[in-house]
């Protein structure tokens, strides 16, 4: 017997309360935390049918996936995330050539002068508005338990390489003052499009991007730092920190980061983030879970998604199971 829209509900938000307990230093169990959300698919294209595809997708939740809800020994979130263009999505605004080849989307680099950047008017832009659409299609069906994941939005640092390349980081050495100015306007359209899905949205189902397998309690932000790595502690410190803090302010909760390499060379400025609440590993950044787990503020967790140089296992030695979130698969018979 399939379970009522009502306990679906109150299964996802006991899980939520479970995981801001992480989030609050008083989670209390011999269990691990972990999470293992699912993803709706629709058959439509999403690109030229988003209602189609949205209802396909509830569909398919309500067909096959919204009892897993229902799972006491970890927290699989039931999402439906309309991601087009993949990380390129935002570059798109900014009149970058986006188009797909070898499975994936890429995207070209403009031909602009660092330093000229300009806003775009979200208000008539062809991919904005295409999700603002999928978005309020979603509230519209009045469905109150499946979470909806975002398009990726990315960061600041992030959209301005998919822009330029290794020219910008070359200019934030030659030109720190033009490159700023860049990030600034990148970081305003980026803070008026989390704005836009926040006012149609219901906060207990608006997730940032992999809302699966990086799914937080209500009203925390997500950005991602993958070109972090590439850039110096004070490159970053001074010329990029708090565009990414004013991004994860739009959350009253503040929200995590994304990281896949070394990273490291920041954790004194991670540290100083109070809208930093968390950081999401995986890859090569997982390996260094142990640095960050003892450097970084009591009050921010990690998300880690296991590897080879970083186990489950591991990472549970390391942390005793506090301010830590497995994602993936995990044996569910573990106790810490």
């Amino acid at each position: 017997m399939k379970a009522t829209k009502e306990q679906l509900i109150k299964a996802r938000d006991d899980w939520f309360a479970k995981m801001q307990s992480v989030f609050d230093g008083t989670y209390n169990s011999d269990r691990p935390f972990i999470l293992n959300g699912v993803l709706s698919k629709g058959k439509s294209d999403p690109y030229t049918e988003p209602e189609k595809w949205i209802d396909e997708c509830i569909e398919d939740v309500y067909n096959r996936l919204a009892d897993k809800i229902l799972d006491e020994g970890q927290f699989v979130p039931v999402c439906l995330e309309y991601g087009i263009y993949g990380v390129h999505y935002v570059d798109r605004m900014f009149g970058a050539e986006v188009y797909y080849a070898d499975g994936q989307w890429n995207a070209k680099y403009i031909d602009g002068i660092i330093g000229e950047l300009q806003e775009p008017d979200l208000e008539h832009d062809e991919t904005f508005q295409l999700s603002i659409r999928a978005a309020k299609y979603f509230v519209s069906k009045g469905d109150d338990f499946i979470l909806f994941g975002l398009p990726t939005i990315a960061s600041p640092l992030n959209i301005a390489v998919n822009l330029y390349g290794q020219t910008i980081l070359l200019a934030m050495i030659e030109e720190p003052e033009r490159v700023r100015h860049d990030l600034e306007v990148i970081a305003n359209t980026l803070v008026k499009i989390h704005q836009a899905f926040r006012d149609i949205l219901p906060y207990k189902q608006l997730q940032p991007v992999i809302s699966w397998g990086r799914t937080q309690p209500p009203l925390y932000g997500q950005i991602c730092g993958c070109t972090t790595q590439l850039v110096s502690e004070d490159d970053y410190h001074d010329l990029v920190a708090d565009l990414d803090e004013r991004v994860l302010n739009v959350y009253p909760n503040g929200g995590m980061i994304h990281l896949c390499g070394r990273h490291t060379q920041h954790i004194n400025t991670f540290r100083e983030m109070k809208a930093l609440k968390a950081i999401q590993v995986n890859d090569r950044a997982a390996h260094d879970l142990e640095r960050y787990f003892n450097e970084l503020r009591d009050d921010q967790i990690i998300y880690l998604n296991p590897c080879e140089g970083m186990t489950a296992e591991r990472a549970l030695e390391i942390t005793k199971g506090k301010r830590l979130i497995i994602a993936g698969n995990f044996d569910l018979s573990y106790r810490i």
